[in-house]
């Protein structure tokens, strides 16, 4: 940590953000031991941390000395109580997420190619995904226990879709069983990034991780990134400087926040809170992303077997309509009574209970963050805009999952876990019902993403193109979920280790020829 004001740090390359993609790029660059790399990470180290660690702890992070914790401001056709966990430590969300790892569908690459993304095609990116350090594999058979394989076994029967022994053999378009996971099966210990890529290597001596150093500020001259700005959990002050090139991976809430402190954004809005404009990218903190998820919440018929992976173990994809090639409709089985939103509505909070949670999987609304103020210890406004897109889609989806997780709950073994369905309640049928209940108690799966999306260069929004360059400046890259054209059909954890690696193929330098 530099020491004061006016002091610096000089690397080659300086990385904010020590998260999910930060910490892939800072392991792979470093593997050349003439960069002098630099990881600023705004939280603790995760190492030797049992509960950051240990996945099924995941949930106790929530809203902890670990999390950013921002609101949103209030949602008319969505729930407006939602928190959006943002990690604080190394590590990022693959240190604070259930690790659910999928590759995402050939037809989400496809998506982000036909939005300018040129270079992201599925089979462009299959390498990145074949040389992945972080270790997946389907859930141990040790920690599926019986109310999950009764799920699996029921939402194959009552829908006809198939079960996937490893959803990662082969891309697919529906189907149900036990997720991959980013984790030792043996241990129930994660394979986060940071355990992956910087762990094994801390002895570098051309990697530096500061941790506990909060970047709050970029310095621009012209269409230059001369220094961040650095602040300690001491409140000691600083510049660190790169050389070469600077990165951005600070998440899609806290990379367009610190472009925005920086005057990089909207000129107008920017002037409006004193901020000096630098650059005027008026795409950035726009087209935020997330997948809305709802719930049907049952009580067991017996107590909920004590083993299990991280409580989410299962899921299930379907594509209501067989003409598309990937799923339109995604749920995850949660194991425990997740009863934040609907207990706040008066609904029972079951001794032992479990839930369906339909997700939209490429959800059409879409939202934007903006700043308050000038002061960087301001949290930013989130506005995701839920359930607003002009057809209905997010919400008829949400709706038809709601009908579909009771058409599971009626079949097989699953049936016989389930003493009654607590919310919403076997008297909500009709579609407005559904749709009323199912937003209101919706919640998020922290997946922000798009606020500084990737796209062509006749696009007016576009804050990066397929280089991963910042426009208007020569030497910053954004490599995080905020670049995501569209959201993924899948968990999206596994395109941010992609965009990671494929960062850090972009930065490090060319080989000289012979």
């Amino acid at each position: 940590m530099a020491g004061s004001d006016d002091s610096s740090d000089i690397f080659d390359i300086v990385i904010v953000g020590g998260g999910t993609a930060g910490s892939v790029i800072a392991g792979r660059l470093s593997e050349d031991p003439a960069l002098r790399v630099c990881l600023i990470e705004g939280g603790p180290s995760d190492v030797g941390d049992e509960r950051i660690l240990r996945l099924r702890n995941w949930i106790n992070l929530l809203e902890t000395e670990f999390d950013y914790d921002y609101g949103a401001v209030p949602q008319p056709r969505g729930n407006s109580h939602i928190r959006h966990s943002r990690a604080k430590v190394l590590g990022g969300c693959s240190s604070h997420n259930t690790m659910i790892s999928f590759l995402p569908p050939p037809g989400d690459f496809a998506d982000w190619v036909a939005a300018g993304a040129a270079g992201w095609d599925y089979q462009d990116m299959l390498p990145y995904w074949e040389r992945l350090a972080i270790h997946i594999e389907p859930v141990a058979e040790a920690d599926r226990n019986g109310l999950s394989r009764a799920f699996v076994e029921s939402a194959a029967q009552a829908l006809g879709v198939p079960v996937h022994k490893n959803f990662n053999d082969a891309p697919f378009v529906d189907g149900t069983g036990f997720f991959p996971l980013g984790y030792h099966g043996a241990t129930g210990l994660r394979s986060s990034a940071s355990v992956a890529y910087l762990h094994p290597h801390l002895d570098r001596p051309n990697l530096a991780i500061r941790t506990s150093t909060w970047a709050y500020k970029l310095d621009l001259d012209q269409d230059q990134v001369t220094g961040v700005r650095v602040r300690g959990a001491d409140g000691t002050l600083g510049v660190i400087r790169a050389t070469r090139e600077y990165v951005l991976s600070a998440g899609a809430i806290d990379t367009p926040r610190l472009l925005l402190l920086s005057g990089v954004g909207p000129a107008a809005s920017l002037a409006e809170l004193g901020i000096e404009v630098a650059i005027d990218l008026p795409g950035v903190g726009e087209h935020l992303l997330d997948h809305p998820e709802s719930l049907i919440l049952w009580e067991a018929s017996r107590p909920v077997p004590a083993n299990s992976a991280m409580d989410a173990d299962a899921g299930l994809f379907v594509r209501r309509d067989s003409r598309t090639d990937r799923p339109d409709l995604m749920f995850h089985l949660y194991q425990i009574p997740f009863t934040f939103n609907t207990a706040r509505l008066g609904y029972d909070v079951p001794a032992h209970g479990f839930g369906m949670t339909p997700n939209v999987p490429r959800p059409r609304s879409s939202g934007r963050l903006w700043l308050h103020d000038a002061n960087p210890d301001t949290k930013p406004a989130l506005d995701f805009r839920y359930f607003t897109d002009p057809d209905g889609y997010d919400e008829q989806t949400i709706v038809d999952g709601l009908r579909l997780a009771r058409e599971v709950a009626a079949t097989g073994p699953f049936r016989e876990w389930i003493a009654r369905e607590i919310a919403p309640g076997p008297a909500l049928t009709t579609a407005a019902e559904l749709s009323a209940y199912g937003r209101a108690v919706h919640h998020t799966v922290y997946h922000p993403a798009g606020t500084c999306r990737m796209g062509a260069p006749d696009d007016p929004l576009a804050v990066v193109g397929p280089d991963l360059r910042l426009r208007g400046a020569t030497n910053l890259r954004v490599a995080d979920a905020s670049i995501f054209p569209t959201m993924t059909s899948v968990n999206p954890m596994v395109m941010v280790l992609l965009a990671g690696e494929r960062a850090a193929d972009l930065i490090r330098p060319a080989k000289e020829p012979g």
